[in-house]
């Protein structure tokens, strides 16, 4: 049975599930090796990206002032108002007048004020410009385990496979089945009759 795409992410937040076949430090390098299987013919369906050791990187670009927002702003904002000057054009008759460069220059004016307004009402608390990035320590290759062998097998060529088995835990140390004394357990010492001392020594030979 085909599985579809929209089948396999569940609507809630859940637990992946199937064997690590391989571990890698980038997600490029994940990437690849789910790339080698598809290039296999083998059913990616079957197989989950999995990055563990979440942290939230953000990474400074610029330091922030009243020019560079002014700038920022105007160059977003014309970039709306030529694509709304593009809509307005399509749909202008034809010998009606451009409104492509009149939305630009609007479009500038009203990025470059919010910019300035937002920047003037954040100063001194955040004076830079930042981006921000969900990145892991490493990614795991998940998949199914019918399918965990002939993955592993395909991923030889790209490095990286781990094996889905744990470690078989260390056997306890005792006597051999075949020991005749460990098949009978020790009998503990009799307790001495009452009223009698229990030996402490060697006891003298008694006297003729």
């Amino acid at each position: 049975m085909a599985f579809s795409q929209s089948g396999r992410i569940p609507s809630t937040p859940t637990l992946p599930t199937g064997e690590p076949v391989a571990s890698y430090q980038t997600y490029l390098e994940a990437q690849k090796a789910v790339d080698v299987l598809a290039d296999k013919a083998f059913p990616v369906q079957h197989v989950t990206i999995v990055g563990t050791d979440l942290r939230m990187v953000e990474r400074v670009i610029r330091r922030l002032s009243y020019p560079s927002a002014a700038l920022g702003g105007f160059a977003s904002g014309a970039w709306f108002g030529l694509f709304v000057g593009l809509l307005l054009t399509l749909f202008s008759p034809p010998n009606s007048a451009s409104v492509l460069l009149p939305a630009i220059l609007f479009g500038g004016a009203f990025g470059l004020l919010f910019s300035v307004i937002t920047y003037a009402m954040t100063r001194n608390r955040r004076d830079f410009a930042s981006a921000s990035q969900i990145v892991a320590t490493s990614y795991s290759v998940l998949c199914h385990a019918e399918h965990a062998h002939q993955a592993r097998a395909i991923l030889q060529e790209v490095g990286g496979v781990v094996s889905g088995w744990p470690a078989a835990p260390p056997q306890p140390v005792g006597p051999r089945p075949s020991d005749p004394a460990a098949s009978y357990p020790t009998q503990p010492p009799a307790p001495p009759h009452p009223g009698t001392a229990p030996p402490t020594g060697p006891q003298p030979p008694p006297q003729a």
